[in-house]
């Protein structure tokens, strides 16, 4: 059986348990999903890193759109990096580009600096880089840990190509993380193709809260579109490592 090192990217306290029980590696903590995720709250980080037991690696997105920060926004990333350390994380994940949609390695290094001991993730503006090759050769000078990309296109499958050869051009001198549409019913074949060892996704599902009984989760739509809300479940998480492990 392969090794497989799967990492939930959680934005909820429920998603945070879902990947203790269910055997994922480590979270990704963040907010706000539906933008691609932002930097979490300072209550949701501590709650995490009380409750989980897992590594929490901490998303440091100020705002969504585009990774070319001013120097303000930069500010705001130090300042969540050094609160982040403070609360307990044990990583980080983020992601700065130039304007020529090239990686930003001298802000990267300094972020790099700043964080110290902890894990440090390059997220996926890695994927709307103008060529992967050089931003791959880009990141490890950075001397971040490991990199987290969907090949470059819109979902993981689309681009276990161009993943298998990423993992190959890196050829250990740093993780590369497969993550972007990460599915139950294509993670086997996303592993076969790319050889990967890291895996990433968030495995949400609709739930529906009945209004009769508000701590009821349907897992279908029940005829109450305004009661839904995205979930975790434990058993997701089992599925995917397991189908991930057998490819």
């Amino acid at each position: 059986m392969r090794k497989i090192i799967f990492e939930l990217c959680a934005e909820t306290i429920e998603a945070c348990l879902a990947a203790r029980d269910g055997g994922a590696n480590r979270i990704e903590l963040c907010s706000a999903l539906v933008e691609s995720g932002l930097t979490p709250s300072h209550g949701l980080i501590r709650e995490a890193v009380r409750h989980s037991g897992l590594p929490v690696h901490v998303l440091l997105r100020p705002r969504g759109g585009d990774f070319v920060y001013t120097d303000a926004e930069f500010a705001v990333i130090c300042e969540d990096l050094r609160h982040t350390r403070f609360l307990g994380a044990s990583g980080i994940v983020l992601g700065v580009l130039r304007s020529d949609s090239t990686v930003d390695i001298e802000r990267t290094r300094e972020l790099v600096a700043l964080a110290g001991s902890l894990d440090v993730t390059f997220h996926r503006a890695f994927d709307v880089t103008a060529s992967l090759e050089q931003a791959l050769e880009d990141v490890i000078a950075t001397g971040c840990r490991r990199i987290l990309t969907s090949g470059g296109k819109r979902d993981v499958l689309s681009g276990a190509k161009m993943l298998a050869r990423l993992f190959l051009q890196a050829a250990g001198r740093i993780d590369i993380a497969v993550g972007g549409g990460l599915r139950l019913e294509n993670a086997a074949e996303v592993a076969r193709v790319t050889g990967a060892e890291h895996y990433h996704g968030s495995l949400r599902r609709l739930a529906t809260v009945a209004p009769s009984n508000m701590g009821s989760c349907v897992l279908e739509d029940a005829g109450y579109p305004d009661q839904t809300r995205l979930v975790v479940e434990m058993s997701d998480v089992r599925t995917m490592i397991e189908n991930l492990r057998n490819a």
